[in-house]
Order: C-alpha cells, then structure tokens, then sequence
C-alpha cells in the first residue's frame, strides 16, 4: 500500500517505521518541511512554510491555532500538488504537534489519516503549575493551556487513530478522544544500548572514561527547568563533595526545547551553574554540549549512576536507552517515569523538587554500586522485555499501521 508519513522533522518518531514499512514492500514518501535536512531511508516531498507569527494582541488565546493551522492550511496546498499529479495514498501517519494533519483528510478523504498524539496540554495535573519556582497555579494559566489543545483535538477528531507512546501521555487526551488512541513505545534497539565493560568515553579535555568508573551521567536535549536542571545541579555540591573521585558528565545544548525561554541574553545552563560553580570541582564536571548517537551509547555504557528529571510531560527516550543500558537510573517521582521506573525494583524514584533527597540518593549509588546490581539488570529486563525496539514496538507499530490498508 501507498503510505505518506507527515512531519516536520522527518524522521522523528518514525526513523525506525517508515524505512521498516519500506523493506516490507510498501510504497513510502515522507512530507517535510524544506528547512529539514535530516536524512532519510525513503523518497521525501518538501513544502515551504514561511507564514508570518501571529500578532498576539489580535489572535489572544487563538494564537496557537493560528500559527498551527496555517502550517497546516501550508501541507494541504502542498498534498493538493501532490494529488494533481496522481499521487493517493491508502494510509497517511502524520504528528498532529504542529497541525500538519489538520486539514489532509480534505486533500484525500480515501486515505485512512493516523496521527501521533504525543500529549495533549492540561491546566491540571500536568506540566502547567507544576514548578513554582515559575509559575504558580492560577486560572488564567488553566485557560491558556485549553486554548493550546484546540488543533490537537481537531486533529484526532478528523483521524481514523491515533498512537501514543505511553499509557500516561495518552491519558492526557480527554477519555472521548482516548478511546481512539493506541499506545505503542517507538522502541529501543536493545542490541545497540546494551551494557558493555569494555565501553570507553572520552572527554573534552582528554581523559577517558571506562566502565566500572565513578560517573554521573545527566542528559537532556536542552539543559533546562522542564527536564530538572535546575534540581540536578542545586544536588551536585553535595554529591561531589562525597564523592571526590565522581566524575560528572552532562549533555545538552544551551537552547530551550520546552517551557519559557530563560532571560534575555543568559541561558538556563549558565543560570544554574552560577549559582553552584563556587561550591564544585569543575575539573570534575564535564558539559559536552550536544553529542552523536555514539557517544550517547558510550556515555551509558560507562555511567555508575544516571539521573532523569522531568515534569510531567513527555517522557524523554534517552531514560528508556538508560534502562536499556542497564544503568542504575534515578528519576523524578513523576507520573511520566513512575509508569517504566517502580522505586526499588528496576531504578529508584525521588520527589522532583527534593535537593538533599537527590544528593543523598545518587551518592549512595555511587559509593556502593554492588547494592543496585539487581536494579541495573531490572532496568535492562524492563527495556528488553516491553520496549525493545525489534521485537516488541516495531512489530506492534507495523502491524497496526497494516491494520488500516485497503487489504486489511
């Protein structure tokens, strides 16, 4: 069957889905936007989206859909191209985050239209209000955070389906649209993000990292509040203070990918490492920016103990990869991680805003490693077990995807 994949930042979610429906015969294009450069395993059609910000002042609460529908009013003119020259797809999987699917079914109403529904956003019980540090709980905030749902619902309504890569992050939709959600992980490829006791890291400056060393590892896509930088670095005095022979090892750009933007002309990473830098053995701890898949792997592979933060919002692959690796993982006792992580059993879990309980928790898995073996190996089963990329969430995912051909 015919089969267009929809993202701005193809491939995304679908680097292992769209080339694995390829090798299993099916005719695959991916639709992106032309600034996307990334590289992929199938044809790719590229739109040009340049419509201007919305003013906020005239849009008011419809300035998020505003700038999503004209994305995705942008993808409909670029499928009616697609359609004037013969081109009909039977199934088209699309991430409804930045409106791309919104208005696909006109374009071919024959198409069965799949989305991914990553999170829907809620003024309770979520990411909003969550840190006071920021923002504190008030209804206009509840108002906000409704308005910014309105092309997410619109595009599960007018889909065939939906898939969410966790129980949680599908609980987020309201239970009418829920119903009509799949849960599917993309998958950790288990036979790459394994443990390794010969795994070596080398560092910026040089030194080299092996297994069996004294390391904390801390990762995020941006060092930022959304994903606990801000927790992890006020903990890190105390941990390195104990344990003088730790070394810290943190990847992440300086940019923001969720929440506010930090104040004009500073960064969140520099924010919060000022505020400890005279309290820390910097020739100890190591900022390596963004880094290649490899030497993620690495990174894992040589880490004692891995420390995960988030507010509850969407979980991050690299704890997944943690586990996978067989770290000893300590995550935030958020709804997000507290679904793959159980507290003494496969990690341990410690409340996101508790500083001295992060400190005392890390440095006891650094000083004595032995006693979190049967945690370490848990993780990996966890991993291995429910998430494994080949043979659990990539058969799933192709098998429902398959499910919704014109032969199924």
């Amino acid at each position: 069957m015919k089969i267009l994949f929809v993202h701005q930042n193809f491939p995304a979610q679908f680097l292992h889905l769209a080339p694995e429906m390829q090798r299993r015969g099916h005719d695959c294009i991916a639709l992106t936007d032309t600034t996307n450069n990334r590289s992929s395993e199938i044809r790719v059609v590229k739109y040009r989206h340049n419509s201007p910000a919305p003013d906020p002042q005239a849009c008011r609460l419809g300035r998020n859909y505003t700038q999503m529908s004209d994305r995705g009013v942008t993808v409909a003119r670029a499928a009616m191209q697609m359609r004037e020259q013969g081109y009909v797809p039977d199934v088209i999987f699309g991430h409804s985050g930045w409106g791309e699917t919104l208005f696909l079914k006109e374009v071919w109403p024959e198409a069965k239209l799949l989305v991914y529904a990553e999170f829907y956003y809620k003024g309770r019980g979520a990411d909003v209000g969550f840190d006071p540090e920021f923002d504190r709980p008030n209804f206009d905030q509840v108002i906000i955070a409704q308005g910014r749902t309105t092309h997410l619902g619109q595009a599960l309504l007018h889909a065939d389906a939906g898939l969410s890569p966790t129980r949680w992050q599908a609980s987020t939709y309201p239970p009418i649209l829920r119903e009509r959600i799949k849960v599917i992980f993309d998958g950790v490829d288990t036979g790459v993000m394994k443990p390794d006791p010969t795994a070596t890291l080398t560092l910026p400056n040089g030194r080299v990292l092996k297994a069996g060393d004294e390391v904390l590892t801390f990762v995020n896509r941006n060092l930022e509040p959304y994903r606990g930088y801000h927790t992890f670095m006020r903990a890190l005095p105390a941990i390195m203070a104990e344990r003088p022979e730790a070394q810290v090892v943190i990847v992440g750009g300086d940019e923001v990918s969720y929440g506010r933007p930090a104040p004009e002309g500073q960064s969140w990473k520099n924010i919060y490492l000022d505020q400890v830098k005279d309290r820390l053995d910097m020739s100890r701890v190591h900022f390596m920016g963004k880094v290649p898949y490899p030497t993620f792997v690495s990174m894992m592979q040589v880490s004692r103990v891995h420390a995960y933060l988030t507010y509850p919002f969407v979980l991050s692959w690299s704890m997944l990869e943690a586990m996978g690796a067989g770290c000893m993982v300590v995550g935030s006792r958020t709804a997000p991680v507290a679904e793959l992580i159980e507290d003494g059993v496969n990690g341990r879990l410690v409340d996101f805003f508790d500083v001295e309980g992060w400190s005392k928790m890390i440095t006891r898995a650094l000083a004595r490693p032995e006693r979190f073996m049967d945690l370490r190996r848990a993780a990996r089963e966890t991993i291995v077990k429910g998430y494994d990329l080949r043979t659990v969430c990539l058969p799933q995912m192709v098998e429902w995807v398959e499910s919704f051909g014109p032969s199924a």
